[in-house]
């Protein structure tokens, strides 16, 4: 028998994560990273940019969870990063680059809090923030295509790093 939300025994948790947002700016995604923070117990999601949608097609997508989950809306993405690697997160970017390692290889320090940054949906994680970065990862794909949804990417990496702090 299927259980439903209310007979889960999932063990709540809140993992020492912050998902920093640059640019993501389609609404659905913005409402599946809703859920996708809230599934995986994060600290905070912040959302960065100037056109930020939290309307009803956001609200669709987040099935409510933009009402659990603590959230900020920060115009300057940068200011952010700064801030939190002053303040002692490892930043880690999601993104394919030269010199990104492979996801399923990277070992998390999981005595620090983390900054997962992702980017835009079409031009990823900005070089100023790159620059600004810990580490690199990107997800091995085996298809034609090297890249795929932001919030696809985003849960397979949160699903890794939080399987590292049980």
């Amino acid at each position: 028998m299927q259980l439903d939300h209310y007979s889960t025994s999932f063990n709540k948790r809140t993992f020492p994560i912050t998902l920093v947002c640059e640019n993501v700016t389609n609404a659905p995604n913005v409402g599946s990273l809703f859920r996708t923070a809230d599934a995986f117990g994060i600290e905070k999601l912040v959302l960065c940019g100037e056109q930020i949608p939290l309307g009803r097609k956001m609200a669709k997508t987040s099935r409510s969870t933009e009402k659990s989950v603590n959230f900020e809306i920060i115009d300057n993405a940068i200011n952010v990063v700064t801030q939190l690697k002053d303040n002692g997160y490892q930043i880690v970017a999601l993104e394919i680059t030269k010199t990104s390692k492979a996801l399923h290889t990277y070992k998390f320090h999981n005595e620090q809090p983390i900054a997962l940054i992702i980017g835009d949906e079409n031009f990823g994680v900005s070089e100023a923030i790159l620059n600004l970065c810990d580490s690199i990862i990107h997800l091995e794909m085996f298809g034609q295509n090297s890249s795929m949804n932001v919030v696809q990417a985003t849960s397979i990496t949160l699903y890794e790093i939080t399987k590292q702090f049980l």
